[in-house]
This record gives structure tokens, sequence and C-alpha cells, in this order.
């Protein structure tokens, strides 16, 4: 894919043609998560860095941009090679006078709050709407044990929020992992920075597990030690350096849940190459929940191949990855029985309240849901043709152009909202209509 951009980002509405069959490699865009810590990594290391295999996005622009206005890196951006350089400008991390603005990028807004702590200087940070209205009071609530002040502006535990920095000593915190595990995600980055040894407790049980173990598979491969007890306490030695340099993003886990799920509910083959049985992504566990539902899977150390058989509903604790939750409940849909997805009550906090958008868009397909504040089952049927709103949120659009490819009549609105995270979604899409 190259940098030119896709007319179907700026339409109003997009019409989903059905597809009668898929036997098809596809290659989708690195991974956003990864993405996002190698440029927290790279932006603190003091060395300089190449991200191959970037994400390259709305998120991860949003927060390249955003480090390089503390003064002490200069970024740029290779849309076309998917490549991020990271480079050192030997002066000292500086709050931006400027207030930094991350439109929808929440795991960015989360991880910049503790990286400002590091940064002389008050730094405030912001976003969208909708992310004035997600919850960071977690975050902040656990920052002043460890030397920093963040506040929320308006009170209410949500963006703006100022930060004043140049006081991040380490030490002992507490912090809930109820709402968000990329709260523990950005203390442990931004720890290694700190003055002294740095413990965290979670004084709860940590949703989204996964994607810690990606932040400590992260700093691993950098050369970051952190000791831990399970899940209830982290532990981040001082005095520890970045290794710094090149690295390869793999593929992105949630963003290749939606080829999954076309195969899935078209009775057809994909194979995802890049990424396979050792990724730390939890979103790959989406492919053992599809086998439990009737698909046929092949999952070697370096691909992932899934074929579609008879579909049938299972009852899925969905903790460990709620981002596929979308995709998972698509080919629910399509399944015989019903589907009882459990443990999802993050999924209200993300870009919009993803229980509810799910539930009336499949609702609006014909399909039955029923809609409980942590959980929702979905009855399978056969579904119609629907006009869908998207909401602003890149997963509802993609999740039900996939439903499309099988259902004639989906109409997307505004469909470049993926740009978020996958703005070649559309092209890559287009490849599941070549000749094989």
């Amino acid at each position: 894919m190259t940098s030119t951009p896709d007319p179907r980002l700026k339409a109003e509405q997009l019409t989903v043609e059905p597809l009668a069959a898929i036997d098809h490699e596809v290659k989708v865009l690195g991974s956003k998560s990864y993405t996002n810590r190698q440029i927290a990594i790279a932006a603190l290391s003091g060395k300089p860095a190449v991200i191959d295999g970037a994400l390259i996005s709305d998120d991860t622009i949003y927060f390249a941009n955003a480090v390089a206005q503390f003064g002490h890196v200069s970024t740029e951006i290779d849309h076309d090679n998917r490549r991020i350089t990271v480079t050192p400008t030997g002066e000292k991390m500086r709050a931006p006078q400027e207030e930094i603005y991350v439109g929808g990028a929440g795991t960015p807004l989360r991880f910049l709050i503790s990286m400002a702590g590091l940064a002389e200087g008050t730094t405030t940070i912001t976003g969208n709407a909708r992310m004035q209205e997600r919850p960071y009071g977690d975050l902040l609530a656990a920052l002043p044990a460890l030397g920093v002040d963040a506040v929320a502006l308006r009170g209410n535990g949500s963006p703006p929020i100022r930060v004043t920095g140049g006081s991040f000593r380490g030490g002992k915190t507490k912090i809930s992992g109820a709402v968000s595990s990329q709260y523990t995600s950005s203390l442990l980055i931004s720890s290694v920075l700190a003055e002294q040894d740095t413990e965290i407790e979670i004084v709860d049980e940590l949703v989204s597990k996964p994607y810690v173990e990606m932040t400590l598979a992260t700093l691993a491969e950098h050369g970051i030690t952190v000791e831990r007890d399970g899940y209830r306490w982290f532990k981040v030695p001082a005095g520890q350096s970045f290794k710094g340099g090149d690295v390869v993003v793999e593929p992105d886990a949630s963003g290749l849940s939606y080829f999954l799920a076309a195969a899935a509910i078209l009775g057809g083959r994909v194979t995802i190459p890049g990424i396979g049985r050792s990724s730390h992504q939890g979103d790959v566990g989406l492919v053992d929940v599809l086998a439990r539902m009737g698909a046929h899977i092949d999952v070697t150390d370096t691909s992932i191949t899934l074929k579609g058989g008879d579909l049938h509903g299972i009852e899925v604790d969905m903790d460990a990855m709620p981002d596929v939750v979308p995709s998972l409940a698509i080919v629910a849909a399509f399944a015989e029985g019903k589907t009882h997805i459990t443990n999802i009550a993050s999924l209200r906090v993300k870009e919009c309240d993803r229980i509810a958008a799910v539930t009336t868009e499949l609702r609006k397909m014909g399909i039955t849901v029923d809609e409980y504040d942590d959980a929702m089952t979905v009855h399978g049927g056969t579904p119609h043709g629907a006009v869908i709103d998207t909401y602003d949120d890149h997963r509802i659009a993609m999740t039900f152009a996939i439903g499309g490819l099988r259902t004639p009549g989906v109409v997307i609105n505004e469909p470049g909202c993926v740009a978020k995270s996958f703005p070649a979604f559309w092209q890559t899409l287009d490849t599941l209509r070549t000749a094989q």
C-alpha cells in the first residue's frame, strides 16, 4: 500500500459488495499496540531508533508527533515504507508550550500522561470530544505517590489533563486494573527512568492482561528487567537504560481478526503471514474461539490460516481480548444457536460504547441480541442489509463491513473512521476480490 489517500476515507457512505468465496493470503499492517509501545520506548531511550513495519494510522501519527513536542526527539514518518524514525535532538525533555492533542488516540494519551511526568514543566494533554469523556482517574490517582502531580482540569477524571513533570522519582504506588490495563503499561514504561525503584501494586483484577504482557515483552526486547508477582505486583528497578536501536513490528492481531471473520462466515480460507503461535498479542486468541465455533485452523510459528466450517454458538469469556469482540459478534450473527460473550464491561468506555453499538447495529440487521452491563448474547440467524452507523469507531465500521461480504445491502456510514487504526482497510478488503 502506498501513501496515496483512499477516497473512501472521505466518503459519507460506502456500500459493501458481497463476495461468493474467499481463498486468499492477506497481508495485515503492523500492530498498533506494538507500534505505540515502540514509539514510547524510542522517545525515552536517548538513542536513535527505526521502527520498521510500523502501523501508520491516526493513533500512531498523533503519538509520534506528540513525543516530538517535548523537544528531546524528532520524529519522521515514512508512509510508503511503513517506518517511523525517532532521533534524539540533544535537548532536555521539556513540557511543550502548546497543549498536546491526540484526537481519539486512547493508548497514546495514557502513555503520555506518565511520560509527561519525566518532562520539566507543565504539560496539558487532551483529545477529541469522546476522549474527554473517557476515564483516566485511576492513573491520575497512582502518579502522586511516584512524585508526579497529574490532574483532570475539569475535575472529572477525564481530559484535558495537566501534568507537572520533572519529578518522577519512583517509589511505591497502587492502581486499579479494572478499567484498563493501559494504565499499568503506562507506569511500567516511564518508570524505567525514575530516580528510584518503582513498585506497582494492582489492587483488584487486571483486565486485558495480554496487553501488559506485550508491554513486558517490549521492555525485555530493549534490555529492561521487570520483577513481578503474577498480575498483582510489578517492580521496575532503577538505574536501567533502554537498549534502543532498530525494531520490526509484527502484524496487528486486532486487524487480522476481520479477515479471519470473513473466512469464517463465507466458509472460505484466509492465511495471515508474519504472525503465529509465539505472538504476545492477546487478540490472536480469537483464532481458538472461532475454532470452538466450528472453523478449522492451522497456526504455525509464522502464519495463521483459518477455513470456515459449520458454525455454532458458544459461551466465551473475552476479558483478555475485548477489542475483537465485535469481530466475534459478527461471526456469531451467522452461527447456529446463541453465543454468550461475557466479561466485556471495558467495551463501555472505548471509542464508543461498543456493547451498545454492536447490539444496536446487529438488531438493525434482524439479529436478536440480549444486552447486559458486562455481556451480550447474540442469537444466530440470517442477517439482512441495513445502513450501519459507526459512532466514529473504527472497529464498528470494519466489523459490519465484514458482515456485508455475505449479506447484500450493507451500507457503512462514515467509512473513513477506519483510519484510526487501519487506514488501508478498504484497500486490503479489495484484495479479497482479486483472482486466485
